[in-house]
């Protein structure tokens, strides 16, 4: 099933959560104004879906089950499939600054391979559960948030050392038909209009922390859930150009009590493989964030542009204007390619899955993380200083200023003021309200802070290898008595060990084959 944008927000009277905003109880979600712009921008991805020239990039076919479904819910099997989520991500994001459901995508991915993981190594029936879970999520096309960052406490403790061990969720008990959870997670993007949470862990374990270690599904109104969110975007302000229409929140979840079926639990204790599934979510979502980001790099490009010709001057004329605007399409460009080398150089999983390159999608989400305020920067070059000076627009219909305004302000008589100050207000609201800040925030810190980033990188990249060129080059012994090269670092610095890979193929086929867990019926 294929919803609609509206199909979606009338899915979430269906829920009934429990949340708070600004102090209040809100008494629908899906009739509250001041999530709208979060609402109306995840049904981008409703709407993306069922558009015939969109379907290539918005639609994939599962191959667990041979249904059509949103890209948003795909596993990615090929390079193809992560090149398309990445330009699909791109597109929506040009539109509506972040569609949020990405996440979604990026979280099932990680889980279908660390269930299959588990499943390997210690004889659960994890995958087969996910599986059944995921294919649910596809069918009903449901929207699903990433409950991972803890509230944390003391960050210098383990989980199971805190004071208030509710800083982190935690299974509280375990039961016959289930386990119950206390807790609070926090930095839920789209909190209070999702269908489902994904509680996932959010740092590396120890045997110490294994009641930490849990990863399962969690409807958004089940019993013992508070939410706290912040309003989505600017809604209702009349100078908010873009972020009253489309605009994204987050909230932290409180989970009191609350009972989780062992259908839905996808990880229970399993504290050996808490650090391959964070790091796979990261990898799956820093490269979604890298086309994420592009998208709002596109309408910073877009609006630069205009403000430029509004003020009354020709980009492609004005060699600084020139000059700026390239090196905004520079660093948007240049973290994208990386995005694109991490599909293209991605690998296959064992549990048959395609993942993106470590380095290549750390390093792109690095550059545009701290690249966010450079962007701000040329774009606030490129503008003038009208796009914070402009008068609100009250003032535009205010008749003891409003002719004076428009005569004095104007730049030539091609370009009305109207069209300048329309122009003005939405470069504000991308780079200097308190959405445009907010997204640099979020962009710096969103899917992990640089340093984690930087930490991934190293993680990932061949040095031993890079050291053993500079060795050889010094003929310091790095070849072994059979005439071989010696590498202390196997399969790190390509995806076959130490010989040269082929090049990659976008048109790469997996095995058909679904991977199921050891303990599926089906399996034996």
């Amino acid at each position: 099933m294929f919803m609609t944008a509206a199909d979606y927000r009338d899915s979430l009277r269906q829920y009934s959560p429990r949340v708070y905003c600004e102090g209040e109880l809100v008494e629908s979600v899906a009739d509250e104004a001041r999530f709208m712009p979060g609402i109306d921008a995840v049904g981008v991805t409703y709407d993306y879906a069922l558009e015939a020239d969109y379907h290539p990039l918005m639609v994939a076919e599962q191959h667990t089950t041979g249904k059509d479904v949103n890209r948003m819910l795909h596993i990615c099997r090929t390079p193809q499939d992560l090149i398309n989520k990445l330009e699909a991500v791109r597109l929506m994001c040009r539109e509506v600054g972040c569609a949020q459901r990405y996440l979604t995508h990026d979280a099932l991915n990680a889980i279908f391979q660390a269930t299959y993981r588990m499943d390997e190594d210690k004889g659960t029936d994890y995958h087969q559960r996910f599986l059944n879970y995921l294919h649910k999520v596809q069918d009903e096309d449901l929207t699903l948030g990433v409950a991972m960052t803890d509230g944390k406490g003391d960050r210098s403790l383990r989980p199971h050392k805190q004071i208030n061990v509710d800083s982190y969720v935690h299974v509280k008990e375990r039961r016959e038909d289930g386990i119950v959870l206390r807790g609070a997670k926090a930095i839920i993007t789209g909190a209070p209009y999702m269908h489902e949470y994904l509680v996932m862990p959010c740092r590396n374990m120890i045997e110490a922390d294994k009641d930490f270690a849990i990863c399962c599904a969690v409807p958004i109104d089940a019993d013992g859930i508070t939410i706290v969110s912040r309003p989505a975007g600017r809604p209702g302000e009349a100078d908010a150009k873009f972020s009253a229409k489309y605009g994204q929140t987050t909230g932290v979840a409180i989970f009191d009590d609350v009972f989780v079926p062992w259908d839905r639990v996808f990880m229970d204790g399993e504290w050996e493989h808490s650090q391959f599934l964070i790091s796979t979510y990261a990898t799956h979502h820093r490269h979604s964030c890298i086309g994420a980001r592009a998208g709002f790099g596109d309408l910073l490009i877009g609006a630069g542009v205009l403000m430029s010709e509004t003020n009354g001057l020709s980009v492609e004329d004005t060699p600084h204007l020139r000059d700026g605007m390239v090196d905004l399409i520079k660093i948007v460009e240049g973290f994208y390619a990386c995005g694109v080398a991490a599909s293209v150089y991605g690998f296959a999983d064992p549990a048959g899955s395609f993942q993106p390159d470590g380095v290549f999608a750390n390093v792109g989400k690095l550059m545009l993380a701290t690249q966010i305020y450079d962007m701000h920067r040329i774009a606030h070059e490129v503008s003038g200083g009208l796009i914070v000076a402009l008068p609100g627009p009250d003032e535009d219909h205010n008749p003891e200023t409003a002719g004076d305004l428009a005569a004095m302000l104007q730049t030539r008589p091609d370009i009305p003021h109207q069209r300048r100050a329309d122009v003005a207000r939405l470069m504000e609201d991308l780079t200097a309200s308190k959405a445009g800040t907010w997204m640099s925030v979020i962009s710096l810190h969103g899917g992990g802070s640089p340093a984690a980033m930087k930490r991934e990188i190293y993680r990932y990249y061949p040095i031993e290898e890079r050291k053993e060129l500079v060795e050889k080059l010094l003929d310091r012994g790095v070849v072994a008595e059979d005439g071989k090269r010696v590498s202390k670092q196997p399969g790190r610095c390509c995806p076959v060990g130490c010989q040269v890979p082929e090049t990659p193929q976008l048109d790469y086929q997996p095995d058909d084959t679904p991977k199921l867990g050891k303990l599926d019926p089906a399996a034996e």
